[in-house]
């Protein structure tokens, strides 16, 4: 475990706490302003600094982190833990999670087209889990 001691990229600090797979998927994400910093997008090149809080979006997933410590290298998932924290609002994790457990409604094989009744009934089902999982 080696922290940095120099001026250190965002593209390579964020590859090196594992946010991004490779350093090019995190210099992308810079250039396409996925990546802020007070609300201002940053450049790849941009410099980190200890408590800097950073606002990532990775495809559906909105991530804020905080500083904790400079890591240049890539190590492992435990590790790298260590030199962030995680500030996400607890609302975003769950309006993420809820997307990918909701429920698939499945017709058997060969009953056709479902009918106006059977578009109805499936719509009311989708509404009442929805509103179940919002909490209203």
């Amino acid at each position: 475990m080696e922290a940095a001691t120099g001026k250190l990229r965002i593209d390579k600090y964020l590859w090196a706490i594992r946010i991004f797979k490779t350093r090019s998927l995190a210099t992308e994400a810079c250039k396409a302003g996925r990546i802020k910093l007070n609300g201002q997008n940053l450049k790849p090149s941009a410099v980190v600094k200890l408590g800097d809080v950073y606002s990532i979006q990775k495809g559906p997933e909105r991530k804020v982190i905080e500083v904790t410590g400079l890591l240049e290298r890539r190590v492992d998932a435990k590790t790298a833990v260590q030199f962030y924290q995680d500030k996400t609002p607890v609302e975003d994790t769950r309006a993420f999670k809820s997307v990918f457990q909701a429920p698939i409604l499945t017709r058997d094989r060969g009953t056709g087209r479902p009918t106006k009744k059977d578009r109805r009934e499936i719509d009311d089902l989708k509404t009442d889990w929805w509103e179940d999982e919002e909490g209203n």
